[in-house]
């Protein structure tokens, strides 16, 4: 079904920003100020539920405003299935996959299923179905619960959740201990970190009240490439890989965002390791398919050390960078072979169906 207008009388209507939050290296440690929870790594999804007499339409936006329906239509109807009447709910809409005999969060299918196709579209959504994962409550009934502490919004989520084969309602604890925990155990069900809100706070949209922390890692990887920087001036991104248990190299993802200053720089040691007059072509680009992903490869002799959060894909597909990684500086001391997966941290197997809320 596709989304219909909604009612003005639903006490929280859009458009509307999402909440946000500001990253920190640390979970907060006051007890009694802060209720803790799993760092959803999926697409931020408001939820708009208008239930009623001959009507019951639903809206899904994402954290800049734009329709997800249409790339999620079983979304739409879980939430009909499983959702309060008329509720507004913040959350994420993730992809769950059997991977190695554990149920985790598989980020790849997921951007797969930000496709123009709508035959794609909806084959995809039979193969790798998403769920949502409800973390806030905006509105239930003809109430709008924006100006009431997360406290009394948490207990509303729960309720407007009548469901949880499809929409899910996050864990919770309000043990700074436990919720350091989290952060390392629920990484091997492909979660994101850990996500403090204030139990007083109100919901105030835009604004980054909440706190993130995440994953952070260094590992040292072979350069094997570089793309010049739009402008034409300097390096844009450095290409970079890792040796698998074969010895081939496999590219492993990219750094970028560098100063005007040292990008110049970076070329400079880069460019007399180039091979020739070669130029290949890179994978194109789900987000952006305006940029240019030719790169110029150089000879795998450089080994720099960068900083990650997350890894992603296995051994059978190839694994690689979540996010793009920031440069920190070459290791003239370190050997490109000794660049192997191995150096990676390895998360804690753990099952995503025990991340859920239990009940």
């Amino acid at each position: 079904m596709e989304p219909m207008p909604l009612s003005a009388d639903l006490p929280v209507m859009p458009p509307l920003e999402p909440m946000l939050a500001k990253a920190q290296t640390k979970v907060p440690d006051e007890p009694g100020m802060w209720s803790y929870e799993p760092k959803w790594d999926g697409f931020r999804a408001l939820v708009f539920r208008d239930g009623g007499p001959g009507r019951d339409n639903v809206v899904l936006l994402s954290r800049s405003g734009k329709d997800l329906a249409r790339y999620f239509p079983e979304v739409l109807d879980s939430v009909r299935d499983e959702l309060a009447p008329r509720c507004v709910l913040d959350g994420e809409i993730v992809v769950p996959r059997e991977i190695a005999g554990r149920t985790r969060l598989d980020w790849e299918s997921l951007s797969q299923r930000i496709h123009p196709a709508e035959s794609r579209v909806r084959m995809l959504a039979e193969q790798t179905p998403a769920h949502f994962i409800g973390f806030d409550a905006l509105a239930v009934g003809d109430s709008s619960l924006m100006k009431e502490p997360f406290r009394t919004r948490r207990e509303a989520l729960v309720d407007a959740v009548n469901e949880k084969q499809w929409c899910h309602v996050t864990r919770t604890t309000e043990d700074p201990a436990l919720g350091a925990q989290w952060l390392q155990e629920f990484e091997g069900a492909g979660l994101d970190g850990v996500i403090a809100k204030r139990l007083d706070g109100p919901y105030l949209p835009g604004k980054r009240e909440m706190v993130k922390v995440k994953h952070h890692r260094d590992a040292d990887c072979v350069a094997i490439g570089y793309r010049i920087h739009k402008s034409g001036e300097g390096i844009g991104s450095i290409l970079l890989g890792l040796h698998r248990d074969d010895g081939e190299l496999q590219m492993v993802g990219g750094a970028a965002s560098f100063t005007a200053k040292a990008r110049l720089k970076l070329l400079a040691d880069l460019e007399p390791l180039r091979i020739g007059d070669d130029v290949r072509d890179g994978e194109p680009s789900r987000w952006n398919s305006a940029a240019d992903k030719r790169w110029i490869p150089v000879r795998p002799e450089r080994v720099c050390e960068v900083a990650y959060d997350q890894m992603e894909g296995n051994s059978a597909n190839g694994r690689r960078f979540r996010h793009a990684v920031k440069f920190l500086r070459w290791r003239p001391d370190r050997d490109p072979a000794s660049c192997t997966f191995d150096q990676l941290d390895v998360p804690l197997n753990y099952d995503l169906n025990d991340v859920l809320e239990r009940s």
